[in-house]
């Protein structure tokens, strides 16, 4: 096993390493003090949804646990938490009245983190969003980006003076087409249209909450997290490599273009001819506004062949096989490397701030042994995705931290609970936490750094 101390000579003093969590995965209390109901809600609560009907309720009972879980945080000896703010415990409808007791948790939630010399990094928005909002079109009805301003607009003003990073979306492509095109997630659309209205609103969402962000605060540093596909090749012939700038365009493109180009990929909206949505004069302005930083979600590559047959939607391209043998216990491919090509691809693409791995991490389900649990495994993938960081900065290339997904053991969305990230295990029926062997190996690689030195972002 590669000594902390040692590996840590790799990164620089300023490098921030932390620890991220999402508000509806451990928060529990869903029907707390005034929250009311959000999509994910209502979805793990239909039959065939989520693995065995597994629901948020409970979760790791970190509403009622907020104490202990950061003095754990403090005890992993990182310097900064990634965590999420349920907008249903905040505007509970999504639009009307706010609901004071759902800021006063993360008043506590924040200072908190400051008592314990931890840095905050916020994201607004992982996924809950209001149910009564879906009434009137969720994600795909154009007024959901202005509730979302109005949203961000009332964090922001109670929090901001504490936050030292905000993020407004995490994965835009799980809210676009994992949960409006494919399904698998809430709402569960299984429809083009509908994933390209949500797709067109989430952007125009993100770029209204930026406008809200820096009018509330700022000088807080302000960005987006980002699951960027690492696209590969099936093979060197020119249909594959073809295969792969589509796929770029539909995974990828279609939000960092207007992120970050102010355009929607020209292939991209050819190809979608008429069901193109509605985009009205201001809107890619509006989009594409400077970030002061990205965050980057890795887990695995893609990679993809030319479909010949043209059939389908855009980008008419299909899976190709992994070319590593190694899958993690939920069956992703371990392919490190696939996280040097996103980032030095990415680079090349777009100007794009600095970066934040913002969710790095590795699905294995060992259990407590005689009050252990040896997950060797996820230490070493840990080792080896950190390894391509320390070189991605020895190329030059800006990043400035990383946050292991995930803390703790969690509700894995569509899985339930019978997967497991964690650096640290939780009992869901006892709710007692243990620390992993990756958790102890990654607690001592993050306590090589000074405290209270790095900049947020």
């Amino acid at each position: 096993m590669i000594d902390p101390k040692s590996f840590a000579a790799r990164f620089p003093g300023d490098f921030t390493f932390g620890v991220a969590t999402a508000a509806f995965q451990i928060e529990g209390a869903t029907k707390a003090d005034g929250r009311k109901p959000s999509i994910w809600d209502a979805f793990a609560n239909m039959p065939g949804r989520v693995y065995h009907r597994h629901n948020g309720d409970i979760a790791c009972d970190h509403y009622n646990r907020l104490e202990q879980d950061l003095d754990l945080i403090k005890e992993m000896g990182v310097e900064a938490y990634r965590f999420s703010i349920a907008w249903p415990r905040i505007i509970p409808d999504g639009t009307g009245p706010v609901n004071e007791a759902g800021l006063d948790f993360y008043d506590r939630l924040v200072d908190g983190c400051k008592a314990r010399g931890i840095k905050t990094f916020a994201t607004l928005y992982h996924w809950d969003l209001p149910l009564t909002l879906a009434g009137d079109g969720g994600w795909t009805a154009r007024s959901t980006a202005y509730a979302y301003q109005r949203y961000a607009k009332t964090v922001v003003a109670r929090l901001g003076d504490r936050l030292d990073s905000v993020a407004t979306f995490n994965e835009p492509w799980c809210i676009v087409w994992l949960s409006h095109l494919y399904g698998i997630h809430a709402p569960g659309e299984r429809n083009m249209q509908a994933a390209l209205c949500a797709m067109h609103t989430m952007n125009l969402a993100h770029g209204l909450g930026v406008e809200a962000i820096r009018a509330e605060a700022p000088k807080v540093p302000v960005g987006i997290v980002l699951n960027a596909a690492s696209i590969l090749p099936g093979s060197d012939s020119a249909e594959d490599q073809a295969a792969v700038e589509r796929a770029h365009q539909f995974h990828n493109g279609a939000f960092f273009d207007p992120i970050f180009k102010g355009e929607y990929p020209k292939e991209f909206v050819e190809a979608l001819g008429d069901r193109t949505p509605l985009i009205e004069d201001g809107d890619l302005k509006i989009i594409n506004q400077k970030l002061d930083w990205w965050g980057l979600n890795y887990y695995m590559p893609m990679r993809v062949f030319d479909d010949a047959t043209k059939s389908g939607d855009f980008p008419w391209t299909k899976e190709a096989p992994p070319v590593s043998t190694a899958k993690t216990d939920i069956g992703w491919e371990i392919y490190a490397p696939g996280l040097k090509h996103v980032v030095q691809d990415l680079y090349k693409r777009y100007e794009l701030p600095e970066c934040y791995i913002t969710e790095n991490g590795a699905c294995y389900n060992m259990g407590v042994v005689n009050g252990e649990v040896d997950d060797q495994p996820r230490l070493d993938y840990y080792i080896d995705h950190l390894g391509v960081v320390a070189d991605l900065i020895k190329d030059g290339y800006p990043m400035r931290g990383y946050f292991a997904w995930s803390l703790m053991d969690n509700f894995e969305w569509a899985e339930g609970y019978r997967m497991r990230f964690g650096l640290v295990h939780v009992d869901y029926e006892t709710q007692v936490r243990t620390v992993k062997k990756s958790g102890k190996w990654y607690r001592e690689l993050a306590g090589q750094f000074p405290k209270g030195n790095h900049k947020a972002a």
